[in-house]
Order: C-alpha cells, then structure tokens, then sequence
C-alpha cells in the first residue's frame, strides 16, 4: 500500500483530532486507500515518524507515499483546496 497517515488515538489536543478526522474523510470520500499507523502505540513510530518528515517537533496528521514525505495537515488541507490531492499524495 503506497499512501501512509501516521495518526495518534491517544490526544488531548481537539485539533489534532479534527484534522485526522477530516484527512481520513477527505480520503475516503475520494476512495484513495491508505494505511493508518497510530504513533501512540509506542515512541518507535513517533520517532519514525518525526525521522521521514525530517521535524524533530512534527504532530500528527502526517502523510507518505511509502517512504517518501508527502506533508501535513495544512500541505493536505492546501491541496484539497487546489483539487490536487493526487499529486500532493505522489499518486499522480
């Protein structure tokens, strides 16, 4: 599976809810598959997350096409405006 989202069930910020909320229904609602990895299951993926994005301070959500780094929530929310999801997911 190409399109990763690195998320976290475990938040006190409603932010951080409300933006992973409406990546995945902005996904879904365009049928793009993707994988949900939730960082809160251990500090391995948090760091591995914050390693592939290269920002030592980076909060879910963030988005990959495998390995490569695609953006965050408001790259995301920028090209969701542009209509260029495809491409801000490197599925173009």
């Amino acid at each position: 599976m190409g399109v990763k989202l690195y998320y976290t069930t475990v938040t006190a910020s409603r932010t951080v809810k409300s933006q992973q909320a409406e990546v995945i229904r902005i996904l879904d609602s365009k049928s793009i598959q993707y994988e949900l990895i939730d960082i809160s299951v251990g500090g391995e993926l948090r760091d591995e997350m914050r390693s592939k994005a290269g920002d030592p301070t980076a909060v879910p959500p963030q988005l990959f096409n495998e390995d490569q780094y695609c953006g965050n929530y408001e790259l995301f929310s920028e090209a969701v405006e542009a209509d260029t999801v495809e491409q801000f997911l490197k599925l173009a």
